[in-house]
């Protein structure tokens, strides 16, 4: 069995991994709430032969992993499947359709994220069986990643020991593997307490824990000049007091920062904490805080960066059918068209008569393409070798988040750029099987990278 026949396993059942990543959009559940989902996926692969293995803490619940093979090497596929809050939308529709007001919708895809790794998985069962090779392959059901925690709670409990390397995927508007991206992130949260009073009968009795905030706030943004470029700091005022004659009391903020590396983010977040700290002493209030959670940025490893590329070649996308390309077309010209045109640039993707790719971006762009978002699947890339793979699953200039992504997410334009990836991470596995030397040299880069760094957890 080659890698062709791998490609033509997958196209065979491309009905049943379309039917599952539909079924996931139909039935979203968010991050914390992915019970269905969990157990469909449980469900699926106990089926397909696989043995189950779960978690018995709490915080775990929903996270899981199944097994088949012996030996050597042992290769993690990342599945997810939460989906997002306030974002349900019409898979296949050309316009802003909600399904449900206010519900939950897969505006990240991982629908279709799930069912990539559940597809490169019975592959490479398939693989295994056939040629008798020894190998381990593990679907790794992996809760709350909307959170950015859910990965990060998995590694803290050991949950990926025993793994050689890891593969993930996430759709995108384009071909490439990925080697290096996503911020590094800190989540805080943070409380001050003062003394209530009237505020217009007693204000001087008043200590107000509100003043304390804005003050912290005011602090953090005249910092703002004094971080590198690259960083990032959002917050919400979380408790703002009661009524305006009340002196507040209670005030609360919540706070993300994020950077580029997992030590600019603990130098912000230590500034970020000596304002709020500065908020309490000026307003004399009490302060308390928590750092609730945290990721890394995904650590470089250009062996399997190399080891991706080769296989995206290799395996080629099923071509689109004109009802995909015309719904592609619509959700890409919904955009800004200086948001279209700045990501046919960063791409290289100059043809305006098509919306949705079939290229893989060129080594050289893929290399430096900037990636400013955040996810947990960083945390695994400083466990192990780890390589993740994008494909177009969403047609040019649409991000994550939005009902756009959500409408292709939940229709076979989506669905066609998963089974890719499932070709791509299959393939991937038929190399590490057949050349040893491959993983080795994976390893060695890894090891060096590394070297002095080790992967401490975010959480406290």
């Amino acid at each position: 069995m080659n890698k062709v026949d791998l490609a033509q396993y997958l196209d065979q059942h491309a009905d049943e991994l379309f039917s599952i990543a539909q079924s996931l959009f139909d039935e979203p559940e968010v991050s914390r709430e992915e019970e269905k989902s969990s157990s469909k996926f449980k469900r699926l692969l106990k089926e397909h032969g696989f043995t189950i293995h779960e978690f018995h803490q709490e915080e775990l619940k929903y996270a899981f992993y199944a097994e088949y093979g012996q030996g050597h090497p042992v290769v993690a596929l990342l599945g997810e499947y939460d989906a997002l809050p306030g974002l349900s939308q019409e898979g296949g529709s050309k316009e802003k359709k909600a399904v449900q007001s206010g519900g939950a919708g897969h505006a990240c895809g991982h629908n279709l994220i799930g069912t990539c790794a559940f597809g490169g998985a019975i592959a490479a069962k398939k693989y295994l069986e056939e040629s008798g090779q020894e190998g381990t392959i593990r679907f790794y059901g992996c809760p709350q990643e909307e959170l950015l925690d859910g990965k990060v709670i998995m590694a803290k409990h050991h949950a990926f020991d025993g793994c050689d390397t890891a593969f993930s995927f996430h759709p995108w508007d384009a071909n490439f593997p990925v080697y290096q991206g996503f911020l590094a992130m800190n989540n805080m949260r943070f409380h001050f307490t003062g003394v209530s009073s009237h505020a217009g009968q007693a204000p001087e009795q008043g200590r107000s824990a509100l003043d304390a905030v804005e003050l912290a706030n005011m602090g953090v943004n005249v910092m703002r000049e004094h971080v590198i470029s690259s960083a990032r700091i959002h917050y919400i005022i979380t408790n703002g007091g009661e009524a305006p004659n009340i002196v507040p009391k209670e005030a609360a903020s919540w706070y993300y920062v994020r950077a580029p590396h997992r030590s600019d983010v603990n130098d912000i977040t230590n500034r970020v904490i000596n304002c709020q700290k500065g908020g309490a002493l000026m307003t004399d209030t009490s302060l308390d805080y928590k750092i609730e959670g945290g990721c890394y940025e995904i650590l470089p490893n250009e062996v399997l960066f190399d080891l991706a590329s080769r296989n995206y070649e290799e395996m080629k996308m099923s071509p689109y059918s004109d009802e995909e390309r015309e719904l592609a077309k619509a959700l890409s010209q919904s955009l800004p068209p200086d948001q279209v045109v700045k990501e046919r640039e960063n791409i290289g993707f100059y043809d305006e008569n098509d919306f949705i790719s079939l290229n893989v971006v060129p080594k050289e762009k893929a290399m430096v393409y900037s990636i400013t978002g955040s996810s947990d699947i960083g945390d695994v890339s400083w466990i192990m070798p780890f390589s993740a793979i994008f494909t177009a699953t969403w047609p040019i200039g649409v991000n994550a988040h939005t009902w756009q992504s959500a409408s292709a997410s939940g229709s076979t334009l989506g669905q066609k750029g998963m089974l890719y990836a499932s070709k791509i991470m299959a393939g991937m596995f038929f190399d590490l099987v057949n050349h040893s030397e491959i993983l080795s040299k994976a390893k060695e880069e890894f090891k060096k990278r590394t070297d002095g760094k080790p992967y401490q957890s975010p959480l406290m």
